[in-house]
Parts: structure tokens; C-alpha cells; sequence
């Protein structure tokens, strides 16, 4: 069978398993909808965690950035992996054990304001928005490609699925279908890595085919693309070409970021008791690892293969899969030199060959010429991953607006039944407002979600990490660097990211770190304004402190 026809069965069946779920895991109340009841497995949730943090980014881009960037694109990896870690160690058990449905309830309680919870409503608003916004690009990636459809029409089939199971189903739909889509997207990642390690170095164990000689050469693979890089005016792929201030920048803004998303910290609510917390916090960072130590090899296979399959080739001869990917823009071609050969070059005067880097796990199996069904098994894959987050991303912007605004805010007295639908509503409208985002993204899928982790570790990491340990850590205090951590964020990715303010080079940078790092400094700004504006400002209630007292010990201690 053609790729064609193996995409639409296996995204077929996949999406019959979601609306399935969706059917089976309807949410009867508020408690199902926020939390899926409470009453979640370790193991469950850990498989959901995992999915759920394990976006578009993570399995369409990081890759992709890794090929391209080489050791710069590390820091993705580094970030990322480290931000989990952060998060499982320091946040996930005290906040399950405050027992509250969502960060913005946490921030609300602890700073005892409810100028703090409106705050922390518009920082998760604004962190979910530009998070989604990465996702639904890459559904509309995979569906321009594997069913030959335009990205905008992709980006609305993609709406259509999260709105049924994520409206219908709240967070117990979303819990159950993400431990599907983890199954999915992981194997879907695992076996064109294992086809294409056996291919080039004989190992099918991917991580240890990074390291090894390709078959029937006493060359290894990265010495291979050290000089094929090279050679073609690129940087050399093992040596980075970034500053080690803006390698460490990013790095920590990626890790801060991730400890404050709100999306991933709402998963530990959804356990039964705060030890299944640390648990399945352990479960999800083990499935996590399975993809993360998988991408650097999968990154260095596609690269290798992409350059010796299109450097110099004449293209009139490109294979199937080049003109395929052409159609949808994300990949482009100019005869500069009139020669008619694909000339690839890392000098933007001679290079003729424009690459997306969202294309490069996706093109993956195709240029490698792997079987038609492991083709279509990596679209269904990268449709789980964005599908996965962005449904835990529309249920945080749709419980802070029913939840964190409506029921703790304008309309205490709503009934239950009543806040159930408004969150239904608000979902519904988040699913739209994602899909625009989605249609017109502001750069490609990963660049877009470092700049949510960027506002996440501006605006949350501190408040919330500050309410676990500082006893003397106020409302005024928090709310203000909150505030002032957000803005900081919004201006300096307008300055430099959007270019609101004039044309701008890396050289303008502050510091020299790009927009993608700059969450680090943000998240040093609101520190220290939280700990100056709170020591100038009356302590918290007695009430207040004796409750953080309580969430930093263990029950049965005394």
C-alpha cells in the first residue's frame, strides 16, 4: 500500500481510539473535569505526564533543531530534561499535598489575594496560548504533508479531534487518552530510530549507533558529519557556535520554565495521594527518557542521510518525497548557479536548499526510504504528540477561566452543574482561539515553545517556588514580581523576537542572550523584586505561614 493510504488507516484507527476514550472517560463532575476525580494510577499518570509534556516540540522538533544546530541544539535537550527533573523534586509533591485544582488556586490561596489568582490567571492564559499555538502548527505539518492538505486545513482537522475528546471528556478524557497517544507517539519515534541505526552503523540500539562506525568504514558516525558539515560551510556539527552565557541562558529558562508550566503541574492533582505524586512523577521521567536519549541519534542519522541524498543531486532526479514536501512549503528549491543540481551550503549566498527544521523527524523514514506503514506510523505519531499537549493546555486555559475566574471570582454561588458547562464553553473557545494561533504561528514549532517556557519561568517558577519555601514570602511581594518577571519577558521578545521596536541583531542582545534564554534574567528580575517588595511589606497571616509549614512536612512527622 501507498503512504497515503497506510497515513489514513493508522490516523484513523488512532483517532477512533481517542473519541473512544473520549465516549468511555466523560466527565460526570467539576472534579472529573479539572482532575479526572483524583483517583488516577502512578502508573497512568506517569504515561499521561509523559505524553503530555512531550509536545509537537519535543517529537516533531526537537530533532530537527538538533540536526541543524548541532551542539547548540543541545540546550533543547539539556533544558528540557533538566526542568523535569526540577519540577518532580521541588514543586509536584507539595503542590499535590495543598490539594487545589490549578496553579492559579495555589497562587490565590497562598498569597491569600485575589488580585494574585487574576494575575496568575493571565500568566497562564498567556503561557498556554503561546505553548498551543506550537502544537497546532504541528498538526497542520503532519496533515499537509501525509494527507496532502494545505496547513490551514490541517490546523482545522486537528481542532475538530481535541475539541470532541478535550470539551467532552476534561481532564479524565484528556488522562486516558494521553496514556493511548504516549504508546503511540513513543513507538512511532523508537522504530524508524531502530530501522535507521541498523542501517547505517549496525547497532539497532539507537544511542549506542551515535557512537559507532558506520558499516563497512572504520569512520565513526559523528567524524562523518563533522567533515560532511564542514566541507559544505556549515559549523562543525560537534562544536557549537553559540556563547556558553546564552547556551547556559536558554538551558536555565528551559528548566524554570518547564517547573512552572501549569499544563505538567496540574497532573500531579490528578493522583490520589501525594506519595503516588512522587511516583508517578519517577514513571513520567522514565518514559520522558526513552524519547530524549533517542533524539541526538535520530538527529545525527536524518542529517547524514539528508545531505548525501540532496547535496549535488541534480533536481530533476530528487526522489518522491522531495517534491512531496515541497508542495507544502517546507522545503524549497532556487537554482542559483543555473545548473539545475541542488547545491546545499551553509553560505546564504551560494545554499539553494531552504529546510523547515519541523520536517526533519517527519521526512525522516521517507529519506531513509523505510517502509510505506513507518512512514504513516510516524504521522500518527506527531499528531499524538501535539494533540496530547494541546489538549492539557486548552483544559488549563479552560479551568482558569471557570474555575479560577468564575467560581472563586465573579459567581461563587455557581453550581456545580453551571461551572461544569462554563468550562466546556471556555474550552470550546480556547480550542478556536489555538486554532488561529495555529494558522498563524510566530515561527516554527520549538522556537515557539521556548518562548512559553520563557514566560512560564518569568512569571510562576518564582511565586510558586517561593509560596512552597519562604514562610515570609507575601501577597505583595508576589503579585509585583510576577507582574514585573511577565513584562520584563514581553518586552524583550517584542524588542527582539518581533522587532516591535526597529530592526534588531544578535549583537543588540543584553548580555548576549536571545529571546529563547532571556525567561533566566526575567525569572531573576521577579526573584528579586519578590524578596525586596516582601521584606518592605507586612508578613503573611499566621494562618498563611503555619500552612506552608505544613506543606513541607511529611504526614505521620508531628
Amino acid at each position: 500500500m501507498e503512504v497515503q493510504t497506510w497515513t489514513y488507516i493508522l490516523v484513523g484507527v488512532t483517532f477512533s481510539i481517542y473519541i473512544g476514550i473520549a465516549f468511555w472517560a466523560k466527565a460526570g463532575s467539576t472534579k472529573e473535569f479539572y482532575v479526572a476525580g483524583g483517583g488516577v494510577s502512578p502508573l497512568a499518570n506517569g504515561m499521561a505526564t509523559a505524553a503530555d509534556w512531550m509536545s509537537a516540540a519535543s517529537f516533531i522538533s526537537m530533532a530537527g533543531l538538533i540536526s541543524f544546530m548541532g551542539y547548540d541544539g543541545t540546550v533543547y535537550l539539556m533544558g528540557w530534561t533538566g526542568g523535569y527533573v526540577l519540577l518532580a523534586l521541588l514543586l509536584a509533591p507539595y503542590l499535590r499535598k495543598f490539594g487545589k485544582f490549578t496553579v492559579p488556586d495555589f497562587i490565590g490561596d497562598r498569597y491569600y489575594s485575589q488580585f494574585a489568582r487574576t494575575v496568575a490567571v493571565i500568566c497562564a492564559l498567556i503561557v498556554s496560548f503561546t505553548y498551543v499555538a506550537g502544537q497546532m502548527r504541528g498538526v497542520g505539518v503532519v496533515f499537509s504533508r501525509f494527507l496532502e492538505v494545505d496547513i490551514n486545513t490541517g490546523v482545522y482537522i486537528g481542532i475538530a479531534i481535541v475539541f470532541f475528546y478535550a470539551v467532552l471528556g476534561g481532564m479524565k478524557g484528556i488522562t486516558y487518552t494521553q496514556v493511548a497517544q504516549y504508546c503511540i507517539l513513543i513507538f512511532a519515534f523508537m522504530v524508524p530510530a531502530f530501522f535507521i541505526s541498523m542501517q547505517l552503523t549496525g547497532s539497532p540500539i539507537p544511542q549506542i549507533g551515535l557512537g559507532s562506525k558506520i558499516v563497512g568504514t572504520d569512520i565513526y558516525l559523528l567524524e562523518k558529519l563533522d567533515k560532511l558539515t564542514t566541507e559544505l560551510g556549515f559549523t562543525e556539527y560537534t562544536t557549537g557556535s553559540k556563547s556558553m552565557v546564552d547556551v547556559f541562558a536558554i538551558t536555565a529558562a528551559l528548566m524554570f520554565g518547564t517547573a512552572g508550566l501549569p499544563h505538567v503541574i496540574v497532573r500531579f492533582f490528578t493522583v490520589p495521594r501525594v506519595k503516588d505524586a512522587r511516583i508517578s512523577a519517577g514513571y513520567a521521567l522514565l518514559f520522558i527518557a526513552v524519547l530524549y536519549t533517542t533524539a541526538p541519534a535520530v538527529a545525527a542519522f536524518v542529517r547524514t542521510n539528508l545531505i548525501e541524498t540532496v547535496n549535488g543531486q541534480a533536481y530533476s532526479e530528487m526522489p518522491d518525497w522531495f517534491s512531496k514536501w515541497e508542495k507544502t512549503g517546507l522545503i524549497s528549491f532556487e537554482d542559483k548557479g543555473a545548473d539545475g543540481l541542488v547545491h546545499y551550503s551553509g553560505n546564504a549566498s551560494t545554499n539553494e536548499l531552504t529546510i523547515d527544521p519541523d520536517i526533519i523527524v517527519l521526512a525522516n523514514p521517507e529519506i531513509a526510504q523505510l517502509p510505506a506503514w513507518v512512514i504513516a506510523l510516524v504521522a500518527s505519531g506527531g499528531l499524538a504528540a501535539a494533540l496530547s499537549t494541546a489538549a492539557g493546555l486548552l483544559l488549563v486555559i479552560s479551568t482558569a477561566v471557570s474555575h479560577d475566574l468564575l467560581k472563586k471570582q465573579l459567581k461563587p454561588n455557581i453550581s456545580e452543574k453551571g461551572e461544569l458547562l462554563a468550562a466546556r464553553i471556555s474550552a470550546a473557545v480556547a480550542v478556536i482561539m489555538a486554532g488561529y494561533f495555529g494558522i498563524n504561528p510566530p515561527g516554527f514549532v520549538a522556537a515557539v515553545v521556548a518562548l512559553a517556557f520563557g514566560f512560564a519561568a518569568a512569571s510562576f517558577f518564582p511565586a510558586i517556588i517561593l509560596g512552597i519555601f519562604s514562610k515570609r514570602m507575601n501577597r505583595e511581594g508576589a503579585v509585583c514580581g510576577m507582574i514585573v518577571g511577565l513584562l520584563s519577558m514581553v518586552f524583550y521578545m517584542l524588542r527582539f523576537k518581533f522587532n516591535l521596536f526597529g530592526p534588531t541583531t544578535p549583537e543588540d542582545w543584553w548580555f548576549g542572550i536571545s529571546p529563547e534564554g532571556f525567561g533566566m534574567i526575567a525569572m531573576i528580575i521577579n526573584l528579586l523584586v519578590s524578596i525586596t517588595v516582601s521584606s518592605f511589606t507586612p508578613a503573611p497571616p499566621i494562618t498563611v505561614q503555619e500552612m506552608v509549614e505544613h506543606l513541607r512536612y511529611p504526614k505521620g512527622t508531628g
